[in-house]
């Protein structure tokens, strides 16, 4: 049997799944839990990766790939050594920086045909500028700049004499703001424009192409981002479109050809595979579950058997759940707010049905904003650890329009990145089996569209309170 390995470096956690080449079956596990934050140092990624790797886990393994989680900020100088902590995705002190670059360029329309995006506090090119304006004397040591992938990819790589060539995939580079899908190219004038200079960048590998070995000779391949390697193991096909909730949200879907969307809600990223993942995140996913249940008191059972003995609507409640500040819509000093409280409507039941219906409904707006694009959701894979909540997958159905598959419980950024392995040691693809675990179709679509017109006053209301806050 040959065995690869797929390691899945999210924000949270190291994921790492040894699969049978050939079958893509699940032969052994390991898990070690990061630092908590929106900055974090890299070695405690390199720490983790060594916990789950632990007691033998990695025996016989013949080759290896790391999906990370997008748009972190890993800056090295000179030596390759990490110049400060890396901010991640979810670090929002470069929305300032985020809104100047897009104004400086000519507006977001200028930016998505530019590189397929608009910049928001979550992209590395803004994290690079604020950088560059918030500690200049930090700035100026830095040479080169990766992205949590890449860096785990250089770490695991044979040193020998000499560092490494950084390397990283066509997809987590897409997330950058100074690499364009459509062109299959940096834009480093973008980058100089956010950074003030140029910097070393890291060379883009092709999907199947191998990054090198470890010092024990296991092939180590390209590596990608955690949504483009949840797409490779999920096995997405044309008409499937991923909601993932995890720390953030995602919808997405495998598309081919680069999307512009020049409102900037849809990221136009590339995948891991040639073709294009188009890609709506909110900040705001399963958090809002388990920060409910610990205001109501219960744990995540809990909240659903109370969100199911509500009615749709929640009687007139509203959580707008922007609890982290938001991404889509575009507003990261925002709050969350709870309307329609009354003393008969101020219950547990529909408190926890708001938490639901509000978490899914920033969802639904995500999957129509694809279908603007041209991507056409056929059935929906719901995906991540609030998918596995009875009462999401009751009201998921109605709530984004489309049945709903829930696939067999797997980490299935891991699973990508094992298949990404194969493909780099035999340069085939693997075609693994998903089983799905449960199909929901949509039933009371009248009162959802009550719901998520509720719920579609509450958020211009919202974007127009914050927008007036901060006029910029």
């Amino acid at each position: 049997m040959t065995l690869v390995a797929g390691i899945d470096a999210s924000t949270q956690s190291t994921k790492v799944l040894v699969c049978d080449a050939l079958s893509g079956a699940v032969v052994r596990r390991g898990r070690a839990p990061h630092p908590d934050g929106t900055e974090v140092d890299p070695a405690a990624w390199w720490d983790a990766l060594q916990t789950a790797c632990s007691a033998g886990l990695l025996d016989g393994v013949s080759a290896l790939s790391v999906a990370g989680q997008q748009h972190g900020m890993v800056v090295l100088d000179g030596n390759r050594r990490v110049v400060r902590p890396a901010l991640l995705w979810n670090d929002v002190r470069s929305a300032g920086a985020a809104r100047d670059l897009e104004v400086e360029l000519g507006g977001a329309g200028a930016w998505a045909d530019a590189v397929g995006l608009v910049p928001v506090a979550s992209f590395t090119v803004s994290k690079l500028r604020w950088l560059a304006e918030h500690e200049p004397d930090l700035a100026a040591g830095v040479e080169s700049v990766v992205l949590p992938h890449d860096w785990l990819t250089s770490r695991l790589l044979d040193r020998g004499a000499a560092p490494p060539e950084l390397v990283t995939d066509r997809g987590d580079a897409s997330g950058t703001g100074y690499w364009s899908p459509r062109a299959g190219s940096y834009r480093t004038d973008l980058l100089e424009l956010a950074f003030g200079r140029a910097l070393e960048l890291p060379r883009v590998l092709r999907p199947s192409d191998v990054a090198g070995t470890t010092a024990a000779g296991v092939v180590v391949a390209a590596g990608t981002g955690d949504n483009m390697g949840a797409a490779l193991g999920l096995g997405l096909g044309p008409g499937d479109v991923v909601v993932s909730l995890g720390t953030s949200g995602t919808a997405f879907a495998v598309h081919d050809a680069p999307v512009v969307d020049r409102s900037g809600v849809v990221a136009g990223f590339a995948d891991a595979t040639g073709r294009f993942l188009p890609l709506v995140a909110t900040l705001n996913a399963a958090r809002v579950l388990s920060a409910t249940a610990d205001l109501l008191g219960t744990d995540l059972a809990g909240l659903d058997a109370l969100a199911l003995r509500a009615a749709p609507g929640a009687a007139g409640v509203v959580l707008l759940p922007y609890l982290d500040g938001e991404r889509t819509p575009d507003l990261p000093a925002a709050t969350g707010t709870l309307s329609g409280l009354t003393r008969a409507s101020m219950t547990p039941q529909n408190l926890a049905r708001a938490a639901v219906e509000g978490m899914l409904c920033g969802l639904a707006d995500a999957v129509d904003a694809l279908g603007r694009q041209g991507v056409v959701a056929r059935r929906l894979l719901l995906i991540g650890g609030a998918a596995r909540s009875t009462a999401v997958q009751a009201l998921a159905p109605s709530l984004l329009g489309a049945p709903v598959v829930v696939p067999e419980a797997e980490e299935y950024v891991a699973k990508g990145a094992a298949a990404q392995a194969v493909w780099a040691l035999t340069g085939k693809l693997p075609e693994w089996t998903v089983r799905v675990a449960q199909v929901h179709e949509p039933v009371d679509t009248r009162a959802a569209d009550g719901v998520r017109s509720a719920f579609s006053a509450e958020r211009d209301a919202a974007i127009q309170r914050w927008r007036d806050r901060d006029p910029r």
